[in-house]
């Protein structure tokens, strides 16, 4: 939305100050007194509050109007210039132009097939549960067995090219052109791409998985079960599976688009990464778009049943802490409350809701690492820590190679199709919110710093968990037994064993909430873009149907009561999107080397900042120079010009934000979009 503020916000907001003021004290009080939680409220009452003051709270904060002269959706729709009107824009109207037009600015096939395939798995799930369950299966197993080599091998891939982006001069590539400025602080465009990204599995894994490694050691390390050799290897593996193999996935798909639709002015979707073989002018073809409908499908079944998973393993948590049984209606309240929420910050766009929400989770994501750091076994988990990322660092490659019976398959393999599954369109927001940065800032961040940030967790975390089970002061493995094996119970115990328990415990649930809420948004914000027709804008009507859909899916997912078919068929995705990726990454490496000479590799940078300030190292050889020597017919830059462009973008990449036309609220449909006089006409009128 723009920054006028209408009335139906103001009312809105003035309406959910107040209740999310007084649930925070039932809330509160139930955290800090147990005894009211069944005594003077119910147990169902008590968890519909907490639902309705967490969703009350992030709506709120998601509906603050902002700054005046800081929206770039504002900027973007009142510009004629088209390449300003690029990405992530909604077009928000009046109740009359936002119904009629619906339909006709939808892509029949983006928007349909997903929603009858959809549809018609789930009327074959009811008939023939069996059936379907050991069909899906079946294939699964087959992917998962016989190419598990395929998604092995795109996960070291897509980390080597990383790593050759990074040093290389490819990473002086500056995404929309030398003049491009970032649309945001760099530490708001570490908390989009990483709380959008993650979701709440970080939350209950962390705990949870190096305590699953600690009681049945991975195969790779001969260590016994239980024992004090069994702890290096269970935070490792934690790491690897949590760490820059599973954030390059999204990387590989995310960078290609982005420079695409950036550099070449491509439309803003996933199909995108095949302009290299198919060219600009024909991504628009019914082949082409069946890469969209894969996203859609797999963005829809991943995330619909990651809130199915989370409502689930939420409520299991408030079961296991409060004695309180919900039933069925937990998990649908639950999935309500997150759908409102997501879907409002979808509806604001990207730099009211979308960032505001991510930088709520970032930051309590941090103070809770530092607290539970503070209070927790700290020795422990810095002495084991240690170790676990010294044996990360060192046996990484054998790690990625390592091929072992059903044990990497139930871990490693299903992990890494489950992230390629969501690379789709967490790779679109990437490119999305990276306009002005260059590809080695894209790389280091969406791979390396997102990558720290998790490892971090998982350390801490999980240190905390294995210190307590080992030493005997907490049997988290006894309460993961009792409710299951599930993960969602692992941190309770843990946290209940620390100082501070009832902060811990009422900031754990608070990350749960968070995490997917902002997942969930902008997967429907993402969603609705890769519907909508190319060269159109997604309506608030189209946000508003697939945030509804993705809550559909979940709340199915609960009252079928087994997830394990959806699930299946979302991380099967997983297998083409790893193809797709592998692709993506060869077409991105072609074109760059045609087309993208003159940049300095990374070690060329530091030995010219360093003569800058008349310090000289080995002196370059002439013959040894070919990368930094301008390319004939290409569109490199002179060193001169790329230095005046880096050293000029200096306070861009971590300044104040700025209103960058094209910024991540712009027109999504490419350069192209609507830029005649009748429709520049249309959205004005529409804004109101």
């Amino acid at each position: 939305m723009s920054t006028r503020d209408t009335v139906v916000e103001r009312v809105l907001r003035a309406t959910l100050a107040p209740v999310f003021v007084l649930s925070g004290v039932v809330v509160i009080s139930g955290f800090f007194f147990p005894w009211l939680v069944g005594s003077v409220v119910s147990g169902r009452g008590w968890v519909v509050v907490a639902l309705v003051f967490f969703g009350t709270g992030l709506s709120w904060l998601a509906l603050l109007p902002a700054r005046a002269g800081d929206d770039p959706e504002a900027d973007a729709a009142d510009t004629q210039d088209p390449t300003v009107r690029q990405l992530l824009y909604i077009r928000h109207g009046r109740l009359r132009p936002v119904i009629l037009p619906f339909v006709e600015r939808q892509d029949p096939i983006v928007f349909g097939v997903p929603i009858v395939g959809t549809l018609a798995f789930f009327l074959v799930w009811i008939g023939a549960p069996d059936a379907t369950g050991t069909a899906v299966a079946a294939v699964t197993g087959f992917v998962f067995t016989d190419l598990a080599w395929l998604l092995l091998a795109a996960v070291l891939l897509s980390v080597l090219f990383c790593a050759v982006l990074v040093v290389g001069p490819w990473g002086s590539v500056r995404l929309g052109g030398a003049d491009a400025e970032p649309s945001y602080t760099y530490p708001t465009y570490f908390a989009l791409f990483f709380a959008a990204g993650i979701a709440a599995g970080i939350v209950f894994w962390g705990p949870a998985e190096s305590l699953f490694h600690y009681r049945t050691p991975p195969p790779f390390f001969d260590a016994a079960p239980r024992s004090a050799a069994a702890i290096d290897g269970a935070l490792a593996y934690a790491l690897f599976h949590w760490g820059v193999s599973a954030w390059s996935t999204y990387l590989v798909v995310g960078l290609p688009i982005a420079y695409f639709v950036h550099d070449r002015g491509a439309p803003l979707r996933v199909s995108t990464v095949l302009a290299p073989f198919v060219g600009l002018d024909r991504l628009d073809s019914r082949w082409v778009r069946a890469v969209d409908v894969l996203a859609v499908f797999a963005t829809v079944g991943g995330v619909g049943t990651s809130i199915a998973f989370v409502g689930r393993q939420f409520l299991v948590g408030i079961e296991y802490q409060w004695d309180v049984i919900t039933g069925a209606f937990g998990p649908i309240a639950l999935v309500v409350g997150l759908t409102a929420t997501a879907v409002i910050a979808a509806a604001t766009g990207v730099h009211r809701g979308i960032r505001r929400l991510s930088g709520v989770t970032v930051a309590l994501f941090a103070a809770f690492v530092l607290v539970l750091l503070a209070v927790g076994p700290r020795s422990f988990v810095l002495e084991r820590g240690g170790r676990a990322l010294g044996i990360y660092l060192v046996e990484f490659v054998p790690l990625s190679l390592f091929r072992d019976g059903g044990w990497v398959v139930d871990w490693t393999v299903w992990n890494w199709a489950w992230w390629f599954s969501w690379a789709p369109f967490a790779g679109l927001f990437l490119a999305a919110v990276s306009r002005g940065r260059t590809v080695r800032t894209v790389t280091v961040t969406a791979v390396g710093a997102t990558a720290l940030a998790s490892m971090t967790w998982f350390l801490v975390m999980g240190g905390t968990t294995l210190a307590l089970q080992h030493s005997g002061r907490a049997n988290v493995l006894n309460a993961v037994d009792a409710y299951g094996g599930s993960e969602a119970v692992a941190g309770f115990p843990v946290l209940a064993a620390l100082p501070l328990s009832r902060l811990l415990l009422l900031a754990f649930l608070a990350l749960i909430v968070v995490f997917i809420a902002t997942s969930a948004a902008v997967s429907t914000l993402v969603v609705s873009v890769l519907a909508t027709k190319r060269g159109r804008a997604p309506t608030t009507g189209s946000v508003v149907l697939w945030g509804v859909i993705q809550g559909v899916v979940a709340a199915a997912v609960l009252l079928l009561g087994n997830a394990q078919p959806l699930q299946d068929v979302a991380v099967l995705a997983g297998g083409p999107v790893a193809v797709l990726a592998l692709a993506a990454m060869g077409g991105l490496a072609a074109t760059f080397r045609r087309d993208e000479r003159g940049h300095r590799s990374a070690i060329g940078q530091l030995r010219h900042a360093l003569a800058r300030r008349g310090i000289t190292l080995v002196p370059e050889r002439p013959d040894l120079q070919d990368m930094d020597a301008p390319g004939s017919g290409g569109r490199g830059r002179s060193d001169a010009a790329s230095d005046g462009a880096e050293t000029g973008r200096e306070d861009a990449e971590n300044g104040t934000e700025n209103a960058e036309p094209g910024g991540v609220d712009a027109e999504t449909g490419g350069v192209d979009a609507e830029t005649d006089e009748e429709s520049a006409a249309d959205d004005r009128s529409d804004r109101g």
